[in-house]
């Protein structure tokens, strides 16, 4: 049985079991082969859902019954439609179960994610790198004037560079650090 867990920044986490008998072995290769291939597509439906950026954040957990569960945060209800629209499709899901919230609509939370990501990426920032890649590594969740960091970076200093950033924003009530290194950044 393989549980996989993807994150739409190119990270994906997989938990395979130790034991399996000599017989099952080939079987458990294939369905892990199959098992790869759906999470690739899986993600790649996500990352390409138009107005998927960098205030949103998508999960996907594949199941091996060729299920698919969705979770994360958007800041639309046509990107959370759009996410389990493009999974149905898929011929590899089987079903999609999707929990994924819809951020209330905020003057004030779109005030402070626009402030959190000019001050993280600023052009002289030593992060700034994370903000001209084609899919962001760094995702900023707003919710109620609670920032969540999610995603990857580079090193544990770009991590609290980024963290401080957010904590200076002003109109910012909490800041939560999620983000993960990933030596491969």
């Amino acid at each position: 049985m393989k549980i996989c867990k993807i994150v739409v920044t190119g990270l994906l986490l997989c938990a395979v079991p130790i034991s399996a008998s000599a017989m099952g072995q080939a079987a458990l290769v294939s369905r892990g082969h199959t098992s790869m291939l759906m999470t690739d597509e899986v993600r790649h439906q996500l990352v390409m859902i138009p107005n998927y950026g960098v205030f949103d954040w998508l999960e996907a957990e594949a199941r091996p019954d060729n299920s698919v569960v969705l979770r994360g945060y958007v800041t639309r209800p046509s990107t959370k439609t759009e996410a389990e629209n493009r999974l149905k499709r898929l011929e590899s899901v089987g079903k999609v179960i999707n929990e994924i919230e819809v951020l209330p609509v905020s003057p004030s939370d779109d005030a402070i994610r626009i402030a959190t990501y000019r001050a993280m990426f600023n052009y002289d920032s030593p992060v700034f790198r994370y903000a001209l890649m084609a899919i962001p590594p760094i995702h900023i969740i707003v919710n109620n004037g609670r920032v969540t960091l999610k995603g990857t970076v580079g090193s544990e200093m770009d991590q609290q560079l980024v963290y401080t950033a957010a904590r200076q924003v002003p109109g910012v009530f909490e800041v939560k650090n999620e983000l993960k290194i990933d030596k491969e950044s």
